[in-house]
C-alpha cells in the first residue's frame, strides 16, 4: 500500500496503521515533522526498519530544507518518482 501524509501535525496514529512492507511519502506541510531535529525523529528512524519513507523533492525545496536536513534514511523523489508509485501501489490511502 502506498500511504500520502499530507497531515501537519502528524498523528503517530497515523503511523500506527502502516503496514510492514508499505511505502509512504510525505507531501506538503507534513515535510516540517520530518527534520532530524523534530519531535518525530526517533518514531520515524523507527519506521524506517520496515517502510521505504520517501518526501517530494519539490515540497523541501519550497519550505528551505535541504535532503540533509531529513531523518537519515528518507529517499527523496521527484514528481515522475511520485507517479511511479502511484502506478506501482494501486491501493492508496491519503492522510489529510
Amino acid at each position: 500500500m502506498l500511504h500520502l501524509i499530507f497531515q501537519s501535525p502528524i498523528e503517530t496514529a497515523i503511523l500506527e496503521r502502516i503496514d510492514s512492507g508499505d511505502v509512504v511519502v510525505f507531501l506538503e506541510n507534513a515535510v516540517l515533522w520530518i527534520l532530524q531535529n523534530s519531535g518525530m525523529s526517533i518514531r520515524l528512524t523507527q519506521q524506517l526498519d520496515s517502510n521505504r519513507l520517501c518526501v517530494l523533492s519539490n515540497d523541501i525545496a519550497v519550505r528551505g530544507i535541504a535532503p540533509d536536513d531529513l531523518v537519515k534514511g528518507f529517499e527523496v523523489i521527484d514528481y515522475a518518482g511520485l507517479v511511479e508509485l502511484t502506478i506501482n501501489h494501486p491501493v492508496i490511502q491519503s492522510w489529510a
